[in-house]
């Protein structure tokens, strides 16, 4: 049986770029609820901004999808290390443009094509999440359960540009590769990080953002996973 999925977009959210952080540096993470019909085009949302356009934002990474099935989870994790549940209030709290219910890392697949609106977009990557996650949630370690738990969210480039509101429905129209749920794919990143067989495969995943790709060679080249400590942690 084909897999149905046909949910309605609970918020569509955008932000513009503000100091962030100990050191002020300029980001878009802080998302709002936005009312009325909004434009998407290749880069995304027409009225969202991205502060450090070399990781965020661009054609591969034009809209980001967070479930907000996972806020529980982490007010409870934030609550237990003393970091700042209130951020979990509303939607938006990890910078995402799409919160919904219904829809997770466990039934989305690499290349799956979504109607949302009018537009027509594609899951290109997972989220790789970064130390910003540290300090919207006071908690240090957030960025790293984030991955750990593999509950990282999911980005889409536009294959057609069009219009979005919330209460549109998000209706999957293809999926290309059902073996590869973003699930799997997380875990050959973050778990099971040197099972050549699975890199070799993902590699050759068309739809697969190009840098996800080009890590899977490298690590297969080397035998070596790449040091993500930076990207956690920050420094």
């Amino acid at each position: 049986m084909e897999a149905v999925i046909n949910i309605p977009i609970a918020a569509v959210l955008a932000g513009r770029v503000k100091p962030f952080g100990p050191k002020g540096v300029p980001s878009g993470i802080e998302k709002t609820v936005v009312s009325g019909s909004v434009r998407i085009t290749k880069l995304g949302l027409d009225i969202d901004e991205q502060g450090d356009p070399k990781h965020h934002g661009g054609p591969e990474k034009a809209l980001h999808h967070y479930p907000r099935d996972h806020y529980p989870v982490w007010h409870d994790t934030l609550a237990a290390h003393g970091g700042n549940v209130d951020v979990l209030d509303a939607p938006g709290a990890f910078g995402e443009n799409f919160s919904t219910h219904g829809l997770t890392e466990a039934e989305v697949c690499i290349g799956d094509r979504f109607r949302v609106g009018t537009a027509l977009v594609e899951v290109s990557q997972a989220r790789q999440p970064c130390w910003k996650l540290n300090h919207r949630f006071g908690y240090a370690a957030m960025s790293r359960s984030v991955q750990e738990r593999g509950r990282t969210g999911w980005y889409y480039r536009v294959i057609e540009e069009g219009e979005v509101s919330a209460g549109d429905r998000i209706v999957l129209v293809a999926r290309p590769y059902p073996q590869w749920t973003l699930q799997r794919l997380l875990h050959v990143l973050y778990v099971d990080r040197l099972n050549d067989t699975a890199l070799a495969e993902m590699a050759d995943l068309a739809p697969l953002a190009e840098s996800w790709r080009k890590l899977a060679r490298q690590r297969v080249a080397s035998h070596v996973v790449e040091d993500m400590e930076k990207r956690l942690a920050g420094g």
